[in-house]
């Protein structure tokens, strides 16, 4: 069987990363272990994080049965979970959990835990959990190696089935579907040092607690402790499965040494190539990505679309801000025409946006672009970054919500850039562009449009708007002559008798 671009991702996750003790051993040394087995609420987790961070950070082992660290991807796929006992499974509660084996790439060690009328129980491992088909080698009868991660199931298509909804695997990372759509970028809890000189330190989450849900609730309850050897932290997730999938997400850092390149509500996905970067592209397909834009709102209320690039060189953006209003990858492009695959289905990948539910202060969202030569390894970042480094001994609390779907409207009252096409100048360096715009903003009328474009470097010129009879909506033309400039950012709008008739784009060129 092939192995996939998202597959080899998930599987390709844990490998930088060190495996967990069992949460009794460590909660037993921080004087915690009522944590795992007993009162439970929404300081208990917190608790436990704190006590976590003013100790050294213990490296975890990776200890595992030989025959299953020694597995396969092939093997590894025969390891199923049983779906006949996956967690509430007929009771009626809306939503059910199941979970991930260890062994081939995914040796840490994850403790579950299921919270019921504010008590707390470890959910055990056993081989019975799951199904090993085609012979794999299953561990023995009564062996507590725990666990690599867990999904969740909900009816979030609206049909009473329980589908797949949300994925909890490797590192702090997560991924969630929305209604009609499938798997495609990540979340993770945070990034530290990503896009930076120097080593990505990846912090793990390596507890759960899933809430009971009661009977017909319309959201589950997720907790999870995340841990580093730089920052311990507590996570609290509440997911509403539906046409947009909803994470309210409160979270407390606690670090163990200042933090000056901490990521708050990363998000990971894919770009290879699309019609205004496909340079040196031989392939059958008109565009490959997971995502094709940054959108951000900024707190002065002005909405702003970046499309991603496939850097020759590992790039990092900085947009700088106070308060922002949110941020997020999104894949605006959603017909099959526009990617020809049938397998990948590029058009039903989710988008995921970022709401600060309080105010964040000052600092900036990142972008970060890896250059990919395929589209198998995810090499886009987005976060945002404090102004001031998080300093050690306290709590640092983030709340937010991330919106998995397939479009975000945005400020209604502002045309969309849907399309983005470059080329090279006839005859002169530079590089000419396209930029399309639609919404109900956009007059009918010729001439009732204006550009409004500027360079940081080089020479900009001829830019034009124009009807789009076509398409629909309207596309603005300009051409760009850098010169000796080794980059150029570049933004553009439009604008009417009455004010701004769209969002920004922006975009860099680079030598």
């Amino acid at each position: 069987m092939p192995l996939h671009r998202r597959e080899l991702l998930l599987a390709g996750l844990a490998l930088p990363f060190a495996t967990a003790l069992p949460l009794r051993a460590f909660a037993r040394d921080a004087g915690m272990a009522a944590a795992t087995d007993g009162a439970f609420d929404d300081r208990t987790v917190p608790a436990l994080a704190a006590a976590l961070a003013a100790n050294a950070y213990a490296p975890p082992s990776r200890e595992l049965p030989a025959a299953l660290a020694g597995i396969g991807y092939d093997s590894y796929r025969d390891y199923r979970y049983d779906a006949a006992h996956a967690l509430w499974h007929g009771e009626g509660r809306g939503f059910e959990a199941q979970f991930f084996h260890r062994g081939y790439m995914f040796l840490d060690r994850v403790d579950m835990h299921v919270v019921e009328a504010g008590r707390s129980r470890p959910f055990a491992y056993s081989p019975s959990l799951f199904r090993f088909d085609h012979g794999v080698p299953a561990p023995a009868e009564g062996a507590d190696i725990g666990f690599a991660g867990f999904r969740l199931h909900g009816d979030v298509h609206g049909t009473g089935v329980l589908d797949e909804i949300a994925a909890f695997l490797g590192a702090s990372y997560f991924r969630a579907v929305a209604r009609g759509l499938g798997y495609g970028l990540s979340a993770r809890g945070l990034a530290l040092g990503t896009g930076d000189p120097g080593p990505e330190e990846f912090p793990v989450f390596r507890a759960f607690w899933l809430e009971a849900p009661a009977p017909g609730a319309a959201e589950v309850v997720v907790h999870a402790l995340l841990d580093s050897p730089s920052v311990a932290g507590a996570f609290r997730f509440a997911i509403t499965p539906g046409t947009d999938t909803v994470f309210d997400v409160d979270a407390r850092l606690y670090p163990r040494v200042e933090l000056a390149t901490a990521g708050i509500a990363p998000l990971t996905s894919m770009f290879e190539f699309d019609a205004h970067d496909r340079a040196g592209i031989d392939d059958p397909r008109p565009a490959v990505h997971d995502s094709d834009g940054l959108v951000l709102l900024a707190g002065s209320g002005e909405q702003a679309w970046r499309p991603l690039r496939n850097p020759r060189n590992v790039e990092h953006s900085g947009f700088q801000d106070r308060d922002p209003r949110g941020f997020g990858l999104m894949q605006r492009k959603r017909r099959f025409e526009d990617y020809q695959d049938l397998e990948a289905g590029y058009e039903k990948r989710p988008g995921c946006r970022v709401e600060p539910l309080d105010p964040w202060g000052e600092g900036e969202v990142h972008l970060v672009e890896i250059p990919t030569a395929n589209e198998y390894a995810d090499n886009i970042v987005a976060f945002w970054r404090p102004r001031a480094p998080l300093a050690p001994g306290r709590e640092h609390r983030w709340r937010y919500r991330l919106h998995w779907g397939a479009a975000y409207a945005g400020n209604p009252s502002l045309a969309q850039v849907v399309a983005t096409r470059s080329g090279a100048l006839d005859g002169r360096e530079g590089r000419q562009y396209f930029v399309d715009f639609a919404g109900d903003a956009l007059p009918d009328a010729d001439g009732a449009v204006q550009v409004q474009a500027s360079a940081s470097a080089g020479a900009l010129g001829n830019a034009v708007a124009y009807r789009n009879p076509a398409a629909g909506g309207w596309r603005v033309g300009f051409e760009l002559e850098p010169g000796d400039a080794p980059a150029v950012e570049m933004r553009l709008w439009l604008e009417g008798a009455g004010g701004r008739l769209s969002e920004t784009w922006l975009s860099r060129w680079t030598a």
